[in-house]
């Protein structure tokens, strides 16, 4: 997958999805994903989207511009310095990234590799669990937590049903915390990673809550 430009015209739309690339790891999964999340936005929000996904690498001050980035991966996480720096200028400044680890277990290499990333940034103990009742949850449609994978229910990864995401709040508006990072070790991406025609057949719209995620990250 070729790196794209933000779009020239951004100011004509709401949201563009924008994927990071960054120097270690396998970042470029779930490729059917970005189109199933598009077309969930334009079917059920007023936002006006960007039908194209937009790849960014890590290092490049352009993301600065994006309204929300996505990272995911299966392998090490291992930022140099300058996409160190750029994730945390890009979260501090307002930015939101949602980061889906693709093993969707708790001690494989993205997850262990991909915490230490985050304790180096921001701090030992910034990543936390999210309450149930945070507004990510009911930002759109109501959840009463995150919603479980089909994955999870294989019993695939270490066997548990993750009941949380984890977090990094950084402090918005009137000194008002919001999430900055958006962890998940749940996989959503290959939950969402399908031909947006078997949709239909789906007997709940799974990709609801990428929809709560993204009105979450254009509200927060």
């Amino acid at each position: 997958m070729a790196a794209t430009a933000i779009p020239a015209r951004a100011a004509a739309y709401d949201f563009w999805f924008t994927r990071l690339k960054y120097s270690s790891g396998d970042w470029d999964v779930d490729q059917r994903m970005p189109n199933n999340i598009l077309t969930s936005l334009v079917d059920y929000t007023s936002l006006r989207v960007d039908p194209k996904e937009h790849v960014i690498a890590l290092s490049d001050p352009a993301m600065l511009r994006a309204p929300f980035c996505y990272l995911a991966g299966h392998r090490l996480v291992e930022f140099d310095t300058a996409e160190r720096a750029n994730f945390k200028r890009y979260v501090e400044n307002g930015g939101f990234v949602f980061v889906d680890d693709c093993n969707h277990d708790i001690d494989g290499l993205f997850a262990k590799s991909f915490e230490a990333e985050m304790a180096k940034i921001f701090g030992s103990s910034a990543m936390k669990k999210l309450p149930n009742t945070h507004p990510v949850y009911s930002s759109f449609f109501k959840f009463e937590g995150p919603p479980a994978t089909s994955f999870e229910l294989n019993g695939w990864g270490d066997d548990l049903i993750h009941d949380y995401l984890k977090g990094i709040e950084i402090n918005g508006r009137a000194g008002k915390g919001r999430l900055g990072v958006l962890y998940s070790n749940k996989d959503y991406g290959c939950e969402w990673d399908y031909d947006w025609r078997n949709k239909r057949f789906l007997a709940e719209d799974n990709t609801k809550f990428a929809v709560n995620i993204i009105v979450y990250a254009l509200s927060a």
